[in-house]
């Protein structure tokens, strides 16, 4: 089995300006003018272009909005130094929503993107693989 991820935006050249700046990730490709392949991360990524007002779910009907939304699902990125990657982020028009979290060996940090769309930075003191 491989995990991918799916994130919804609302423009895909922006997006992929910011998750490729922000993340580290290169644009491998595009899909039908509407779809963004991003590689370098343990999944692949893919921006999907979806306008703003439009139908996300069928039953409640829920229109897409990309302000700041929570949902209980959302990524974490291992990285091997969690201040680093918020600089990058940050650099990249990530907005910071905590600071430090330490907790049982590992720290993270909570971001949202310019698309309302919640990620964590999170380094382990173990012996983690980055790659």
């Amino acid at each position: 089995m491989k995990l991918i991820i799916n994130i919804d935006v609302p423009e895909l050249a922006p997006a992929i300006e910011f998750y490729c700046a922000a993340l580290g990730v290169r644009h491998t490709r595009t899909l039908d003018d509407d779809v963004a392949e991003l590689s370098g991360a343990s999944s692949t990524i893919y921006l999907l272009q979806k306008a703003r007002g439009t139908e996300a779910v069928h039953q409640p009907v829920i229109e897409r909005d990309y302000r700041r939304h929570w949902t209980p699902v959302h990524f974490d990125l291992v990285v091997p130094d969690v201040d680093a990657a918020a600089a990058r982020a940050i650099a990249a028009g990530a907005r910071q929503e905590t600071g430090h979290v330490d907790w049982r060996g590992s720290r993270c940090v909570s971001f949202s993107d310019p698309f309302g769309h919640g990620f964590c930075f999170i380094a382990f003191d173990t012996n983690e693989t980055y790659d």
